[in-house]
């Protein structure tokens, strides 16, 4: 068997470029989902891939630069919020969404790291939660609010950096402090309880 696994002998397949990065950024992911950061290690990655250890390091000089790559690529993207017809609706679909990034196998293995692994290391992941995560939930909840305020149901200040940054705390203090995941119902009790009426007219 050719380009696909290992072959009948013991000498790992020959791929290249996007195919082979694929497969190594996969099986970390896949390491991280099973054991967290303590047991990934660039020779389980190499063995999960099919391929020799010296092509992780021709691209990943380190465990952390190999697990922070495989993180942002494996987080699905936010996307677009289509229009609901109200802010309500809007912001509810928006945090299901977040919550399943979150709920995502790269999203658990980020949580997992994050409670793992060491302060340095840690802001290099709090970092991937940021760019991957925050950073696109605030231009999605500004890019709602503006959409409410021109249809009326937001009031027209309601655009202060403090109110879009709201959601995203308290998905992440409820969900490290409280051990919460946020079911549907907590959704909706947040949105209807705390977020419409600090945004109404």
């Amino acid at each position: 068997m050719t380009g696909l696994g290992w072959s009948q002998g013991s000498a790992p397949v020959r791929r290249r470029g996007p195919e082979l990065e694929r497969a190594i950024l996969d099986a970390a992911l896949e390491q991280l989902g099973a054991g967290g950061w303590s047991s990934v290690t660039m020779e389980g990655v190499a063995a999960g891939a099919r391929t020799g250890k010296a092509a992780l390091y021709r691209r990943w000089s380190s465990k952390a630069d190999l697990v922070a790559e495989a993180l942002c690529e494996g987080l699905p993207e936010l996307g677009g919020i289509a229009d609901h017809g109200s802010v309500r609706e809007d912001l509810y679909r928006l945090c299901a969404r977040m919550r399943d990034v979150m709920h995502s196998p790269a999203g658990e293995a980020l949580r997992a790291v994050l409670h793992e692994c060491d302060h340095a290391h840690a802001d290099r992941f709090r970092e991937v939660i940021w760019k991957g995560l925050h950073e696109p939930a605030h231009r999605l909840i500004r890019e709602l609010v503006d959409r409410g305020i021109e249809r009326g149901d937001v009031r027209p200040d309601a655009t202060s950096p403090m109110v879009i940054e709201v959601i995203p705390a308290m998905l992440m203090y409820r969900t490290k402090v409280c051990g919460s995941e946020w079911p549907d119902s907590e959704i909706a009790e947040m949105i209807d309880g705390l977020v419409v009426p600090m945004l109404r007219v």
